[in-house]
């Protein structure tokens, strides 16, 4: 099935868009579908935007391959300047949904724990030195739940910086991976039921240029909600 992301709001400066699990936002392999294709087919005008429009038109944040959600497009060089240093110096507030293994004991913490690459491979750690750079994640408890036998709690996640895996990197690290994580959470990341990462970017909040303070949501997709019904 092809992979289209859903348009939430366009303006002629932006876009908001919804990407489906499973789609990569760049550097998909011949054969493979990505947002970036998907952008430049659609809204050719991107193909001049961002540092390296060639390979990354119009991108200035990205998620994982299996992670759905929200995703800001800037439209034009100076929207991308202007959300670029947004995105930079962490004033734009990003939540997402995250059902995770076990139950989560505090109702709410943080988690600040820098984060390096492990030689050799594409995993992230908070044990690694190699290019090690400061992480800081927020959590908050919504409801725990019971599926298959086994005790899960959805939380909403805030990461106030943004390291690649970081939300992945830090639960896992407090104990409890994200269900369906293949990478962090070893087996006891399956979840029958789920051939994803329980992970969907939920909501942007960042004032415009013009001032005004915005605010949109991504719906969580259907495989997920019916998971948690």
């Amino acid at each position: 099935m092809k992979l289209i992301p859903k348009i939430i709001y366009q303006s002629s400066d932006f876009l908001i868009l919804n990407k489906p699990a499973g789609m990569l936002v760049h550097g998909a392999r011949e054969g493979e579908e990505d947002l970036t294709s998907w952008l430049r087919e659609n809204y050719p005008e991107v193909k001049s935007v961002g540092d390296d429009p060639e390979n990354r038109p119009g991108i200035v944040h990205r998620l994982d391959r299996e992670t759905s959600g929200i995703i800001f497009v800037p439209r034009n060089q100076k929207t991308y300047e202007y959300f670029k240093n947004l995105f930079k110096s962490h004033q734009i507030e990003k939540k997402y949904i995250a059902l995770v293994f076990g139950e989560v004991k505090d109702k709410q913490g943080i988690i600040e724990k820098p984060i390096g690459i492990k030689s050799g491979t594409v995993k992230r750690s908070v044990h690694s030195e190699k290019m090690r750079k400061e992480a800081i994640t927020e959590y908050k408890v919504l409801k725990y739940l019971e599926l298959k036998d086994k005790k899960f709690t959805l939380l909403e996640v805030t990461p106030r910086t943004g390291r690649t895996h970081q939300i992945r990197v830090h639960l896992a690290f407090i104990g409890h991976p994200i269900a369906g994580d293949k990478l962090y959470g070893g087996k006891r990341g399956l979840l029958e039921g789920l051939d994803r990462q329980f992970l969907h970017a939920k909501s942007l909040e960042f004032t415009a240029p013009d001032g005004k303070r915005l605010r949109f949501e991504a719906e969580l997709p259907e495989e997920l909600k019916s998971l948690i019904k």
